[in-house]
Order: structure tokens, then C-alpha cells, then sequence
């Protein structure tokens, strides 16, 4: 549940007992129950537009761009040629407004069950939702798992970009999904899904790389700093079908000239290689006590 008082907009959730973060509310922009959650737009005093699904931020104005960069690049900079990319989720527009960016990228198709939820994104958020009209990205409005069993070896790259898992999301974080992803790449294709933070919830985070290390060849765990979501960091797990690959380094570099034309904030190929350096305690639980080589934490 969400609560809005005296000003004040708090983030409640049994996903992160005992801790909340609350943003203080110049306007409610939009209220609305859609067909499948909660849908709210806040004007805040210090972080512009928020978006809330649920009562849970999904995006702030100010902070969105780590969000949107690093689950986009992350995977995009990992795969040799990106040329097809899906994206399950995102509705607010904002991965497919960086996905575009990368050169190599020649088509999006973006699957979203909400419909709502784009359409207010594109009217109260259009920064973000100008992602959704760009001329390489097609949008379907259904299931993703649907979508994908229907579309198999057809893509280079799959960014799943849900909410928590709690609500229409919630499948989203079970091995059943990382499998009918693995049919959906091409061989030599990778994932990428946000995966949670260590720092509330370590739990679910190793399941959740549990269930892709399960599935594909190589796995791997990132992470980048988001103020408004929970402990203020957001992890994303990636896998690659069939070839092993060393997800911490990124074999496509993108040169300070091109991170500015493309107009990229957060991502660099020096964040991409400190995003996977993990604490020790997260080390040892997705990876356990053996040491990688040279210190990396890959498969």
C-alpha cells in the first residue's frame, strides 16, 4: 500500500519491511486503477515527476537515467551485434529511449501488459515516453510470455524491465521466464532483468540469479546506484546462451566523444567494469567462497 500525508508520499511495502522512503508531494498529477494495478503521477519538490505503480516508484525525473542506462547498456555493450533487441515491460518509455541510442541497434520490440501505463507515461512523463513513438521500436500491448513463446530465435538481446516481484510482475522472477527467454534469443544472445538489491531482499536476488545461472552459460550480477528505489541501488542479472562470456568487461567501448553525442549520464565502459565488483557478503552469496579468476565475479 501507499500513503499520502501531509504532504508526503511514503513508500510501504512487505518487499522491504521496516523501511521506507518518502518523497515530499507538490501535486498529484494522475490517479488511477488500470486493468492490472495502481497507477499514480506525483509532481515532488525534489525530484521532479514520479511515477508510482502500486504504491512502489517505478521512476523519478531526477534519478531515471542510471535505471535506464545501465539495464540497457549493460547487455547491449556485452553482445558483439545488438541488431535486434526486445524489451519486456519498460512502459514508461524510458529503456527503449536508450536502446535506440546504440548504433548497432536496427529494431525494438517492445511488449508491455499495460496499456495505461504508457499511455500516461507518454502524457505526464514524455521524456521517458518518447522512447515508445521512436521509428525503430515497435510496441505490442499483451503478455510477454505469450509473446515470446510465440517468437522463438528471433533476438540478439532481451531487457526485461519489471517492477518488483509482487503483482502482474511477479512471474517475471521465476526460472519458467529465464527459459522461454533462452528460446526467444538467437544463439550467442543475452539477457538482462532487474534483479533487486542485495541490501533488502539478498534473498530473492539469489534466486533470481539462481534461476538464470540454471539456464544459460554464463551469468552474471551488476549493480548501480538509484537514490529513489530501495537502499538506493538496483541490481540486474544477465545471461548468455550458449557462449560463455566475461560479462565485466564490455567488447564494445564507447569513446567520451560518442557516451556525450549519444547523451548517456550515468553509463561509461568504467562504470560497466565496477558495476559486477561486488561487496563480499554478495560475493559469497551468488558466487560462494571460490575465487574467481583475477578477482572477476563471472561464470
Amino acid at each position: 500500500m501507499d500513503a499520502i500525508k501531509d504532504g508526503w508520499f511514503s513508500e510501504l511495502s512487505t518487499l522491504w519491511p521496516g523501511v521506507c522512503l518518502s518523497l515530499e508531494v507538490e501535486k498529484i498529477l494522475h490517479s488511477e486503477k488500470s486493468e492490472f494495478q495502481d497507477i499514480k503521477v506525483l509532481q515532488t519538490k525534489s525530484h521532479g515527476k514520479a511515477l508510482i505503480l502500486d504504491g512502489i516508484i517505478q521512476c523519478t525525473e531526477n534519478d531515471e537515467f542510471s535505471y535506464q542506462e545501465m539495464i540497457s547498456f549493460l547487455p547491449l555493450c556485452s553482445h558483439p551485434n545488438p541488431k535486434q533487441v526486445l524489451i519486456v515491460g519498460g512502459g514508461d518509455g524510458g529503456v527503449a529511449r536508450e536502446v535506440v541510442k546504440h548504433p548497432a541497434v536496427e529494431h525494438v520490440t517492445q511488449v508491455e501488459i499495460d496499456a495505461r501505463v504508457m499511455q500516461v507515461s507518454k502524457q505526464y512523463l514524455p521524456n521517458m515516453g518518447v522512447g515508445l513513438s521512436h521509428p525503430k521500436v515497435s510496441v505490442f500491448v499483451g503478455d510477454g510470455f505469450k509473446f515470446m513463446k510465440e517468437h522463438k530465435n528471433q533476438f540478439d538481446v532481451i531487457i526485461t524491465d519489471s517492477s518488483d516481484p509482487i503483482g502482474p510482475a511477479e512471474s517475471l522472477f521465476q526460472q519458467s521466464y529465464f527459459e522461454l527467454m533462452r528460446e526467444a534469443l538467437k544463439p550467442g544472445g543475452i539477457v538482462c532483468s532487474q534483479a533487486g538489491t542485495v541490501w533488502c531482499g539478498l534473498e530473492t536476488v539469489v534466486n533470481t540469479f539462481n534461476f538464470c545461472k540454471n539456464v544459460f552459460e554464463s551469468c552474471s550480477y551488476g549493480y548501480s546506484a538509484v537514490p529513489t528505489y530501495p537502499t538506493g541501488q538496483i541490481g540486474y542479472v544477465l545471461g548468455r546462451k550458449i557462449e560463455r562470456t566475461n560479462f565485466k568487461e564490455p567488447v564494445r567501448i564507447f569513446s567520451e566523444m560518442e557516451l556525450e553525442k549519444m547523451g548517456l549520464r550515468y553509463y561509461s565502459p568504467e562504470i560497466h567494469r565496477a558495476a559486477f565488483v561486488l561487496p563480499r557478503f554478495a560475493q559469497k552469496a551468488l558466487y560462494g567462497t571460490e575465487q574467481k579468476v583475477n578477482g572477476m565475479n563471472h561464470d
